[in-house]
Protein backbone atom coordinates (compact mmCIF):
# COMPACT_ATOMS: atom_id res chain seq x y z
CA UNK A 1 0.00 0.00 0.00
CA UNK A 2 2.74 2.55 0.76
CA UNK A 3 4.28 1.79 -2.44
CA UNK A 4 1.03 2.80 -4.25
CA UNK A 5 1.06 6.41 -2.46
CA UNK A 6 4.77 6.72 -2.95
CA UNK A 7 4.76 5.47 -6.62
CA UNK A 8 7.67 4.41 -8.20
CA UNK A 9 10.93 6.69 -9.13
CA UNK A 10 10.21 6.22 -13.02
CA UNK A 11 6.44 6.89 -12.69
CA UNK A 12 7.30 9.83 -10.10
CA UNK A 13 10.05 11.42 -12.45
CA UNK A 14 7.05 11.27 -15.92
CA UNK A 15 4.58 13.31 -13.07
CA UNK A 16 7.24 15.40 -12.69
CA UNK A 17 7.97 16.17 -16.85
CA UNK A 18 4.21 16.14 -16.82
CA UNK A 19 3.99 19.19 -13.87
CA UNK A 20 6.76 21.40 -16.13
CA UNK A 21 4.12 20.62 -18.93
CA UNK A 22 1.68 21.55 -17.04
CA UNK A 23 3.29 24.95 -16.26
CA UNK A 24 4.43 26.18 -19.42
CA UNK A 25 0.77 25.50 -20.19
CA UNK A 26 -0.12 27.76 -17.54
CA UNK A 27 2.63 30.72 -18.58
CA UNK A 28 1.55 29.91 -22.59
CA UNK A 29 -1.92 30.23 -22.20
CA UNK A 30 -1.47 33.99 -20.67
CA UNK A 31 -0.12 34.64 -24.32
CA UNK A 32 -2.60 32.93 -26.13
CA UNK A 33 -5.14 34.89 -24.46
CA UNK A 34 -3.31 38.55 -25.10
CA UNK A 35 -2.96 37.91 -28.58
CA UNK A 36 -7.18 36.64 -28.91
CA UNK A 37 -10.03 39.48 -28.82
CA UNK A 38 -11.64 39.97 -25.81
CA UNK A 39 -14.80 37.75 -27.13
CA UNK A 40 -12.39 35.27 -28.08
CA UNK A 41 -10.48 34.60 -24.63
CA UNK A 42 -12.89 32.43 -23.06
CA UNK A 43 -11.55 29.52 -24.73
CA UNK A 44 -8.15 30.54 -23.08
CA UNK A 45 -9.22 31.28 -19.71
CA UNK A 46 -11.29 27.74 -19.35
CA UNK A 47 -8.32 26.19 -20.59
CA UNK A 48 -5.45 28.04 -18.61
CA UNK A 49 -8.15 27.07 -15.88
CA UNK A 50 -8.21 23.51 -16.24
CA UNK A 51 -4.19 23.74 -16.98
CA UNK A 52 -3.45 25.58 -13.34
CA UNK A 53 -5.99 22.99 -11.41
CA UNK A 54 -3.78 20.09 -12.98
CA UNK A 55 -0.55 22.20 -11.68
CA UNK A 56 -2.05 21.89 -8.43
CA UNK A 57 -3.26 18.45 -8.35
CA UNK A 58 0.28 17.45 -9.31
CA UNK A 59 2.51 19.47 -6.52
CA UNK A 60 0.00 18.32 -4.04
CA UNK A 61 0.65 14.27 -5.54
CA UNK A 62 4.43 15.17 -5.62
CA UNK A 63 4.15 16.91 -2.07
CA UNK A 64 2.56 13.74 -0.89
CA UNK A 65 5.30 11.72 -2.51
CA UNK A 66 7.67 13.79 -1.06
CA UNK A 67 9.52 14.30 -4.30
CA UNK A 68 10.95 17.99 -4.59
CA UNK A 69 8.56 19.26 -7.87
CA UNK A 70 10.17 21.29 -10.71
CA UNK A 71 9.56 25.12 -10.19
CA UNK A 72 8.28 26.53 -13.07
CA UNK A 73 10.47 28.82 -15.37
CA UNK A 74 10.73 32.74 -15.13
CA UNK A 75 9.52 32.38 -18.95
CA UNK A 76 9.15 29.98 -21.86
CA UNK A 77 10.13 30.49 -25.95
CA UNK A 78 7.43 30.80 -27.83
CA UNK A 79 8.16 28.19 -30.88
CA UNK A 80 7.03 30.94 -33.45
CA UNK A 81 5.59 34.53 -32.89
CA UNK A 82 2.00 35.36 -31.99
CA UNK A 83 0.43 37.93 -33.52
CA UNK A 84 -2.69 37.03 -34.75
CA UNK A 85 -5.85 35.14 -33.03
CA UNK A 86 -4.76 32.60 -36.40
CA UNK A 87 -1.34 32.26 -34.06
CA UNK A 88 -2.53 32.35 -30.70
CA UNK A 89 -4.73 29.29 -31.61
CA UNK A 90 -1.94 27.69 -33.02
CA UNK A 91 0.22 27.88 -30.08
CA UNK A 92 -2.90 27.20 -27.51
CA UNK A 93 -2.47 23.75 -30.32
CA UNK A 94 1.16 23.50 -29.62
CA UNK A 95 0.87 23.96 -25.85
CA UNK A 96 -1.75 21.43 -25.55
CA UNK A 97 0.11 19.03 -27.63
CA UNK A 98 2.97 19.40 -25.02
CA UNK A 99 0.89 18.60 -22.35
CA UNK A 100 -0.07 14.99 -24.21
CA UNK A 101 3.12 14.07 -24.56
CA UNK A 102 4.33 14.85 -21.09
CA UNK A 103 0.96 12.87 -19.85
CA UNK A 104 1.56 10.01 -22.47
CA UNK A 105 4.95 9.33 -20.55
CA UNK A 106 2.64 9.29 -17.20
CA UNK A 107 0.84 6.35 -18.69
CA UNK A 108 3.56 4.82 -19.61
CA UNK A 109 5.06 4.88 -16.38
CA UNK A 110 2.17 4.96 -14.39
CA UNK A 111 2.59 1.49 -11.80
CA UNK A 112 -1.00 1.60 -10.37
CA UNK A 113 -4.56 2.76 -11.84
CA UNK A 114 -5.25 6.09 -10.12
CA UNK A 115 -2.17 7.47 -11.83
CA UNK A 116 -3.72 6.00 -15.30
CA UNK A 117 -6.99 7.16 -15.00
CA UNK A 118 -5.52 10.99 -13.89
CA UNK A 119 -3.43 10.43 -16.99
CA UNK A 120 -6.01 9.37 -19.48
CA UNK A 121 -8.45 12.16 -18.09
CA UNK A 122 -5.96 14.54 -18.97
CA UNK A 123 -4.76 13.19 -21.81
CA UNK A 124 -8.45 13.36 -23.43
CA UNK A 125 -9.50 17.09 -22.28
CA UNK A 126 -5.88 17.97 -24.16
CA UNK A 127 -6.79 16.55 -27.23
CA UNK A 128 -10.22 17.67 -26.79
CA UNK A 129 -9.04 21.33 -26.52
CA UNK A 130 -6.20 20.79 -29.18
CA UNK A 131 -8.78 19.86 -32.09
CA UNK A 132 -10.68 22.81 -31.02
CA UNK A 133 -7.38 25.48 -31.32
CA UNK A 134 -6.35 23.59 -34.40
CA UNK A 135 -9.72 23.91 -35.93
CA UNK A 136 -9.21 27.66 -34.83
CA UNK A 137 -5.61 28.10 -36.56
CA UNK A 138 -7.20 26.49 -39.65
CA UNK A 139 -4.80 23.74 -40.23
CA UNK A 140 -5.79 21.21 -42.23
CA UNK A 141 -5.80 18.02 -39.97
CA UNK A 142 -6.88 19.01 -36.42
CA UNK A 143 -7.39 15.11 -35.21
CA UNK A 144 -4.21 13.06 -34.39
CA UNK A 145 -4.65 9.27 -34.45
CA UNK A 146 -2.57 8.35 -31.64
CA UNK A 147 -2.30 11.87 -29.27
CA UNK A 148 1.58 12.64 -27.84
CA UNK A 149 3.23 9.73 -29.97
Amino acid sequence: MAEDIAGTTAENEALDAALAAEHAAVWGYGVVGAALGPDAREGAVAAEITHRAARDGLLALLAERRVEPVQPEAGYALPFPVLSAVDAAALAAVLEEGVTRAWVRVMAEAAGRPTRELAMEVLSGAEVRAVGWRAAAGQGSVTRALPGL
